[in-house]
């Protein structure tokens, strides 16, 4: 073990340093547009009906993935929803409260 001498290395940075409040902390994901347009639908939908969302118009986007970003969305956003899929659609509601 080498012996360090009383006085510190000074080292430059590898990499950059940003202040935090510069740096965006939502996440921006592949599903963002999408989920942001279910979201728009959902604020004006009133009690007792359903969003249905067709499978072939998610560009290939799977059942599981969809919920998932949705689910993560409506998290974030303090609302509460829930799904009900069929081989075709995803309909989305908002939870009773």
């Amino acid at each position: 073990m080498a012996k360090e001498s009383g006085r510190e290395l000074k080292r430059l940075p590898k990499y950059e340093r940003v202040v935090l409040a510069d740096i965006r902390r939502t996440r921006r994901g592949k599903h963002h547009d999408l989920v942001g347009g279910i979201f728009q639908d959902l604020e004006s939908l009133p009690i007792g009906s359903a969003i249905k969302v067709p499978l072939t118009e998610v560009d290939g986007t799977t059942m599981a993935n969809l919920r998932s970003a949705i689910h993560r969305a409506s998290t974030s956003r303090g609302l509460g929803i829930e799904t009900l899929s069929d081989e075709n659609n995803l309909y989305i509601w908002k939870a009773p409260k």
